[in-house]
């Protein structure tokens, strides 16, 4: 996947520019709060309809402006497509060759793209929000019926927490039933496409970390939760801890098991890495899952996604600097960075310069 050309009105600092990308390595440059990672979360925004950085679309509208549009041109191994969204205060609509869609999880799939930046120790040090919000984000961009599972589930899941929350406990009693049999349904569906994805992301990460540590560490990822069967399995037992968990779910006013809750253990060399590795070996860990995942969806596809190194290589030492863009040289790259000539050491690239939300030519 190629993304030729960027067009982005009232988009975070933008007015209104148009980019246009190599198909080996585009370089960003530009100071510190110029727009580098505003195009680079563009491009990510068009690929999974999501934002790394924000929750909520509106504060991607640039300020005094009633709108945001974000539209790529790109060529995949399908051929030629365009990709629209248009941001408003509280909506906003996705086109894909101009068609709008209906669906949201339409939209994923079209074009793909793998983004690290420096934000990314998040993945390895915080809480388990971040390891399931990169599953999701992950995963969906190489399924829609994980997407579409998904947006069910959290429907779900927030209509059940409600009631929880009730005080006519018969009309709780008489109800929950009905939601729990469809939480258990879309929640297996859930666990098990994590299960398959977390084995294969796992596998890869390791190799790609023993590749940037020189085989002097091992990395391996799992999931905290063991879900045994297959879904009609898995549902069946969800529905059981859902119903063994019903006082204390009542009493706190919310879901206490299901998908919503698991997490992913990050060990290197068998020690948990989010209580005891150093900031070094997090970032290598994080750089060596996203990797991973470039991998997968290369697989996946039958073609490379877009990669985005926001700030990445001024974070690495050189080894790991030079091991890095030797394994993605066959991928399209951008790449935002303040001083071309320390990263990238003679590296051919297109440079394109930024100042203030406008390309300097």
């Amino acid at each position: 996947m190629l993304v030729k050309k960027l067009t982005l009105k009232n988009f975070r600092n933008y007015e209104e520019e148009t980019f246009e990308f190599s198909d080996g390595l585009t370089l960003l440059t530009g100071k510190n709060a110029q727009g580098k990672t505003n195009c680079a979360e563009a491009v990510f925004y068009l690929c999974t309809g999501a934002s790394l950085r924000i929750r909520h679309d509106k504060q991607l509208i640039r300020r005094g402006a009633d709108f945001a549009r974000i539209r790529a041109e790109a060529e995949g191994r399908y051929g030629p497509v365009t990709l629209e969204a248009v941001i408003f205060e509280n909506r906003r609509e996705l086109y894909v060759n101009g068609n709008r869609l209906i669906r949201s999880a339409d939209f994923l799939g079209n074009m793909r793209s793998v983004f690290f930046s420096p934000g990314e120790l998040r993945l390895i040090l915080d809480g388990p929000d971040e390891r399931r919000r990169f599953l999701n984000l992950s995963i969906s961009q190489t399924s829609r019926d994980y997407c579409t599972a998904l947006l069910r589930f959290q429907r779900i899941l927030e209509q059940r927490n409600n009631l929880l929350k009730e005080h006519n406990f018969s009309l709780v009693e008489d109800t929950l039933p009905v939601w729990d049999e469809q939480f258990a349904m879309y929640a297996a569906r859930i666990v098990k496409k994590r299960r398959e994805y977390l084995k294969e992301l796992s596998a890869f990460a390791a190799e790609a970390h023993a590749y940037l540590t020189d085989g002097l560490e091992v990395l391996s990822l799992s999931a905290d939760k063991e879900y045994k069967g297959e879904e009609d399995e898995i549902a069946r037992s969800l529905e059981r801890e859902l119903a063994a968990n019903y006082e204390r779910d009542v009493r706190l006013g919310y879901t206490t098991v299901g998908p919503h809750r698991d997490d992913v253990k990050i060990m290197i060399d068998g020690v948990d890495a989010r209580g005891f590795c150093s900031q070094g070996q997090a970032r290598t860990a994080a750089l060596s899952m996203k990797l991973a995942e470039l991998e997968i969806f290369t697989r996946r596809a039958g073609e490379p996604p877009v990669l985005i190194l926001d700030d990445v290589l001024s974070e690495l030492d050189l080894p790991r600097r030079k091991k890095l863009l030797t394994r993605v040289g066959g991928v399209q790259c951008i790449l935002t960075c303040t001083h071309a000539e320390r990263v990238l050491g003679g590296i051919p690239c297109t440079k394109i310069r930024i100042q203030g939300g406008k390309i300097i030519r």
